[in-house]
């Protein structure tokens, strides 16, 4: 299984959200850009963001829990 784009944008947004409301950053501060997109998009490519993707079976009833490490 891989990230979808869709998956993908949610998840840089939630996390750009995150920084921009004063969530702590998990890289280093002195090497991040200033945006909080730019700076999410680095945590996602450095594998660093703590989140769960939940991904709906084809049944329509049940759903999958995938960690976002597995997925990168």
């Amino acid at each position: 299984p891989k990230l979808t784009r869709f998956e993908k944008a949610r998840v840089v947004g939630a996390r750009a959200l995150q920084i921009a409301m004063g969530a702590p950053i998990l890289i280093d501060p002195s090497k991040s850009p200033s945006n909080p997109i730019d700076i999410a998009l680095e945590e996602l490519k450095r594998g660093m963001l703590p989140m769960t993707i939940r991904r709906t079976l084809p049944d329509g009833k049940t759903y999958q829990d995938i960690p976002l490490k597995w997925l990168l």
